[in-house]
């Protein structure tokens, strides 16, 4: 049989038996399309998380006091105090160029009427791009760090996420309201106007995108924080020396200050990434060959419903090899018609897993508790990826019918033909 017989009789094996060969293909799809979509997200999230990494500084350390209560909460007594003066021994470390004071907490703003609780970073606000070096401000924009009634607003708070107009704009005026309770434990209130000077536009950095940013003396003075800071900003030369820094300060102050590293969350969110994905993509091998045991499976059950078929084939002069290469046909084709249907199926779900609303994250540029949300990511399909899913569906296809092939050209003619 010359090879378009061989491929007329594969293809009209497959089209007698339809409900068998649709099942049968089926789980060929389940598999690769599941390792089509665990390939796009996991290079999608890849992407994503080193464009994370690319908007932040990669030589900044952020530490703060260490004390923490057992319920998670600062301690009442704080075994280190961060003031001036600690700020002052870090800036004289080596390999530290700059040291960026930082108070935060939480406010009500009004805007005409309209409300948002926000966190308040107070700092000066030039040094902005110590964290952040990509940072950019909408037009009209100016910082003025000696202003104590300017305000730096972050993008999400200035243009609210379903929101068709904007909550503040530059040159506009808020009224900004602190809420403590004094020495006695009654409520008291702390009302501010701050001038919007500077609006940014969205860092990447989803601590800062949700934050207000105000000059360090008036934030010390509205949030009642007697010059203790909540956390510093330490710059180094360069990301070559960052451990180099950590290890310097805490051999000064030991456990008493922790200490952050961004590109740490980063790096530890990525591993993880990575290992989920290997995992499912396991799952996804797994069903790939599930899919080829359902293939061994009908072409044995083929051979055995044709075995007078075969018979008559050989007959007639068909070759063992004719044989063999007609059950591997059909074999190639279901695998063929899986790889394909399950690549085009991978790509479609991919998308649509991501199209859903964002979804929250915080820490630290938006990695760990009070970042804020961050937007989903798209999947990335890579043309070598997709080609390795498509040859491995189709190669376990085969290879799962080389042993039905082999059965059914090793038959007997006179046996086949006297089978009932």
């Amino acid at each position: 049989m010359n090879p378009s017989d061989i491929f007329s009789l594969a293809y009209d094996a497959l089209v007698d038996r339809k409900v068998r060969t649709i099942l049968t293909v089926l789980m060929v799809v389940l598999g690769a399309s599941l390792v089509v979509v665990i390939n796009g997200l996991s290079a999608g999230q890849s992407a994503f998380l080193q464009k994370q990494l690319s908007s932040l500084a990669s030589n900044v350390i952020y530490a703060s006091s260490g004390q923490r209560s057992y319920y998670g909460g600062e301690s009442s007594q704080a075994s280190l105090i961060v003031n001036d003066v600690i700020a002052n021994k870090i800036r004289t470390l080596p390999y530290v160029t700059d040291v960026v004071p930082q108070y935060s907490g939480s406010v009500t703003i009004d805007s005409y009427g309209n409300v948002q609780h926000v966190s308040v970073v107070g700092m000066d606000p030039t040094k902005l791009t110590v964290m952040l070096p990509n940072l950019v401000f909408v037009d009209g924009s100016t910082l003025a760090p000696n202003d104590r009634s300017a305000a730096v607003v972050g993008d999400t708070i200035a243009n609210p996420p379903g929101s068709t107009t904007p909550f503040v704009i530059v040159g506009q005026t808020l009224k900004i309201t602190y809420s403590y309770s004094d020495s006695t434990g009654k409520q008291q209130q702390e009302v501010r106007n701050f001038l919007v000077t500077a609006i940014m536009k969205p860092s990447g950095n989803t601590r800062i995108d949700n934050a207000l940013v105000i000059n360090s003396d008036a934030a010390n003075q509205l949030l009642r924080k007697s010059g203790r800071y909540d956390s510093l900003v330490i710059q180094t030369t360069d990301d070559t020396y960052v451990n180099t820094v950590q290890q310097e300060i805490t051999g000064i102050y030991g456990k008493n200050i922790g200490i952050t590293i961004p590109q740490a969350f980063l790096q530890v969110r990525q591993q993880t990434a990575q290992g989920n994905a290997m995992f499912v993509e396991m799952i996804g091998f797994i069903a790939l060959v599930v899919g080829a045991v359902g293939i061994v499976t009908t072409l044995y059950n083929s051979v055995t419903e044709r075995i007078r078929e075969i018979g008559t084939m050989k007959a007639i002069g068909a070759q063992n090899s004719s044989i063999l290469a007609l059950f591997l046909v059909e074999a190639a084709l279901i695998g063929v018609m899986g790889a394909t249907l399950g690549l085009a199926i991978g790509v479609v779900g991919g998308y649509a897993m991501t199209s859903f609303p964002s979804h929250t994250a915080g820490g630290p540029g938006g990695f760990g508790p009070g970042g804020g949300s961050i937007s989903s990511f798209p999947p990335i399909f890579l043309p070598e990826d997709l080609i390795k899913v498509w040859l491995l569906s189709v190669s376990l296809a085969v290879g799962a019918g080389i042993f039905p092939a082999w059965k059914a050209s090793k038959l007997s003619p006179m046996v086949a033909l006297r089978r009932e």
